[in-house]
């Protein structure tokens, strides 16, 4: 076992070192994908903008809630669940998609998941332009709270890391895995407090769907700051705890069938 954690983390240590090759690659990505494009990823941004505003307008009148309460926080939601679903459903092809560099450049295979990783998180820092623009919009400000925003998103970003990393190997391996990883991510999204408010739930029926949900902790560290509360010890200790056994588990897979992912391209 100790052998295993070594070679997943040399490994890790190496694309580290490599990081802004990982930073370029992730940039041309997103580069050779608007290519000619005008507005670029901003595409993204303004269809999204569009759809939190109708779906928030929308919704606030089904679920009786006040539109000031209720548009702030399903614009977060949905941009960090985008962030999210979009870093999961990709992760099937993380290494796939890199096939060819694989195969012929002796670099870290990790290095293809931190690529990935940037630029989901350049998409994001995009669609996250949305939320001053929402909360300039229902007159609410931000206060010194939502500077734990920052730690949450990070904690986010490094559960999504590991989550790629097994996912990725599993995908390579299975090459079925990817359309079952879709649909569970689409019946997680039903699932978890994005288009409904938690407090609309009973009490006992709360409990369980989210206490039980992994998402919704890890949504609630960064969306609760923002929305000027702070949260709860809970959402930190399964954010928390998921990254420590999350890692772990995938670790161990790495180190277990690094060696393999060129083979099974």
């Amino acid at each position: 076992m100790t052998q295993l954690f070594t070679v997943a983390i040399t490994d890790i240590y190496r694309a580290l070192v490599r990081l802004p090759l990982a930073g370029l690659l992730g940039w041309q990505d997103l580069r050779q994908r608007y290519r000619r494009s005008t507005l670029g990823p901003f595409w993204l941004t303004i269809s999204q903008g569009v759809m939190i505003g109708m779906m928030g307008v929308l919704f606030s009148q089904i679920f009786k809630t006040e539109i000031e309460e209720f548009l702030p926080f399903i614009a977060i939601g949905m941009i960090m669940w985008g962030y999210i679903s979009s870093t999961i459903i990709e992760s099937g092809m993380v290494f796939v998609a890199s096939e060819g560099i694989i195969k012929q450049l002796p670099i870290p295979i990790f290095t293809h998941v931190l690529r990935m990783m940037w630029r989901n998180i350049l998409i994001f820092g995009h669609n996250l332009l949305i939320v001053p623009l929402v909360l300039l919009a229902v007159q609410k400000s931000l206060g010194w709270v939502a500077l734990w925003s920052i730690p949450g998103f990070i904690l986010v970003t490094v559960n999504l890391t590991w989550i790629v990393l097994l996912f990725g190997i599993l995908c390579t391996r299975y090459r079925d895995m990817p359309q079952i990883v879709a649909s569970l991510v689409q019946v997680v999204f039903f699932l978890t407090p994005i288009m409904w408010m938690p407090k609309l739930l009973p009490e006992r029926t709360g409990a369980y769907l989210l206490d039980f949900n992994p998402f919704y902790h890890l949504l609630s560290i960064v969306r609760e700051p923002i929305l000027g509360a702070m949260p709860s010890l809970l959402n930190w200790g399964v954010s928390l705890g998921l990254a420590v056994a999350g890692w772990g588990v995938a670790l161990l897979f790495y180190g277990r069938y690094k060696a393999r992912v060129p083979y099974w391209l």
